[in-house]
């Protein structure tokens, strides 16, 4: 099955992700960058979960592996592929390869469609599945749509509406980008706000003029009073 180039990668700010190498390498596959707002672990929140899954996986096997997790990670990244999501309701194998996978305890206890399988019925039921491939993804699609509600729902909740116009006066929290002391100001600038990205991110430049290089988030930005 072929696999073909990403139109577009998204990641936070990290340096890693800003050289000039990794720039040149997606400009020669035509790989558009995009980042996340600054300091905003939400925008993160997918891969953080994703990868929480994975580390508590390791460590269940740390006392039996010692200090060879790597040659783990394979396993259980099979296990995660193979689990249904709570996100989409279905398992990120079937949602790529179309198809549910045979986990190796099917083939240490035989279940019924082991024990029932013929190659052509297979091949019948492969084919069944490219036509059914869509209306599955669009399910998996609502799914993550009402979780996401759910979750901002909730996040709503907690916290407390806060927008800006283009032309306020903001100040940026300083603990976002770098470790502060405890007598030290939790607020600096003032910035102002020159453009509005979505909902809850904001283009900012500093008192002399300059744009600061990337947007911030509503999160991490207050009201500031002359």
């Amino acid at each position: 099955m072929p696999f073909w180039n990403p139109r577009e990668i998204t990641s936070d700010n990290g340096h890693q992700f800003q050289g000039q190498r990794i720039q040149k390498w997606c400009q020669g596959l035509h790989i558009r960058q995009r980042f996340t707002t600054v300091a905003h672990p939400q925008a993160n929140g997918q891969v953080e979960v994703t990868n929480h899954i994975l580390i508590q996986g390791i460590k269940r096997r740390l006392e039996r592996v010692g200090g060879n997790w790597a040659e783990e990670l394979t396993s259980i990244l099979w296990a995660y592929r193979t689990t249904p999501r709570g996100s989409t309701g279905e398992t990120p194998f079937l949602l790529v390869y179309r198809t549910e996978a045979i986990i190796p305890a099917e083939l240490g206890i035989p279940s019924h469609r082991v024990m029932n399988f013929s190659e052509e019925y297979n091949e019948n039921l492969l084919r069944e599945n490219l036509d059914l491939i869509e209306e599955l993804k669009e399910k998996a699609f609502l799914c993550v749509q009402r979780y996401k509600n759910i979750m901002i729902n909730s996040y709503n909740k907690r916290v407390k509406s806060r927008s800006f116009q283009v032309g306020d006066l903001v100040l940026r929290r300083a603990d976002a980008l770098k470790l502060i002391g405890k007598l030290d100001p939790i607020w600096e600038g003032h910035y102002k706000v020159t453009g509005i990205i979505g909902k809850r991110a904001y283009k900012l430049e500093d008192p002399e003029g300059r744009p600061l290089p990337r947007p911030w988030n509503v999160h991490n930005l207050k009201k500031y009073f002359m």
